[in-house]
């Protein structure tokens, strides 16, 4: 089976680790153009790394040759850019968000789904070792029914990075905590505990840090299938700390906490995933983390492509977090409970 071929599309801040993640999966992917209407992004990216340079993102457009685009765009340029690379026949990669409101993300997810192309998104989380273990310890029913998660995600970020102009934004980012950073835990949560029903808390910007959207929420939630929970979540916690998910079971307590799984049952046996020790990315540096998560969900969208499958991510399932986000902003502003649609 010849290569996929596949075009970047926006070489800022986000590519680095796609780019790692695309050398190692030179076997079966071949890229064939890295595309910035940036000189000085295509010169500093081309400096690291060793594919074609594209400064017209009409070639992308009309070269029938690429199969897939990985689009690491800020937010707000994604529903165009889906759209015009949707109808020219180009499976999709999507950095997260899918775009900046649920409205906008849900007419992308239909365009995809119209132009009969594959939508995948970058929400890594779920191809970590100890969340797919954890994962299938709950589907073989080794914890029993979940009765309690709660989700703690204390994130440090400086005021410098919400300095940069568009930063910490709705028109640009499309939220703050939640949205910028949260989603990737969020995302695995729901992945982890199912659906959420019901939510009410707090959205508020602290006074650590000057920006538009929230940096700091905390709520209550109840999901569908009757366990309760919470959602503690904020990029003003100096220095930064591990992401967790914490889930209280009929049989036991499963701790994921970053990259590390530990889990207690009652029975006396005891399951646990050693850390990565170079994982990080919660405290000042955004990208202090390896590439093998990125690579991890890059392979999986190729060979949805080539073995004409769904993503493990689809946009469908991305769907499913904007629109707890949503909920959780709204009750933030509102203060008054908020019930999610199934």
């Amino acid at each position: 089976m010849k290569k996929t071929r596949i075009a970047l599309v926006g070489l800022g801040m986000a590519v680095t680790p796609h780019a790692r993640g695309l050398i190692d999966l030179a076997d079966t992917v071949e890229v064939a153009y890295a595309f910035s209407p940036s000189e000085a992004r295509r010169r500093a990216f081309g400096e690291k790394f060793p594919f074609p340079l594209c400064d017209d993102i009409e070639t992308i457009l009309a070269d029938d040759s690429v199969d897939a685009v990985a689009i690491l765009t800020p937010a707000n340029t994604h529903g165009e850019l889906v759209e015009r690379f949707a109808r020219a026949g180009k499976h999709v990669f999507l950095e997260k968000p899918l775009d900046i409101t649920t409205d906008r993300a849900e007419k992308l997810v239909a365009v995809c789904r119209e132009a009969g192309v594959k939508l995948g998104v970058v929400l890594q989380h779920r191809f970590r070792p100890a969340g797919e273990t954890l994962a299938k310890l709950i589907r073989d029913g080794d914890l029993g029914a979940i009765v309690g998660c709660s989700t703690i995600i204390r994130l440090w970020r400086p005021q410098g990075y919400y300095d940069e102009p568009g930063r910490g934004t709705f028109a640009r980012d499309g939220g703050g905590v939640l949205m910028s950073q949260g989603i990737h835990t969020l995302d695995l949560m729901l992945s982890l505990a199912g659906p959420i029903s019901d939510v009410t808390g707090f959205a508020v910007t602290t006074p650590v840090h000057r920006m538009e959207t929230e940096d700091m929420v905390c709520a209550a939630v109840r999901f569908e299938n009757g366990a309760i929970g919470t959602i503690d979540a904020t990029t003003a916690a100096f220095p930064g700390f591990a992401e967790e998910i914490i889930l209280t079971c009929e049989k036991g307590t499963a701790v994921l906490r970053g990259t590390e799984l530990v889990v207690q049952l009652q029975n006396g046996r005891r399951i646990a995933i050693e850390p990565d020790r170079s994982a990080g990315g919660t405290g000042a540096d955004p990208m202090a983390f390896p590439h093998d998560y990125h690579r991890a969900v890059m392979a999986d969208f190729v060979d949805a492509i080539r073995r004409n499958r769904e993503p493990r991510v689809t946009g469908e399932e991305a769907l499913k977090v904007h629109r707890l986000i949503d909920a959780l902003i709204e009750t933030g502003r509102t203060g008054g409970p908020m019930r999610l649609s199934s």
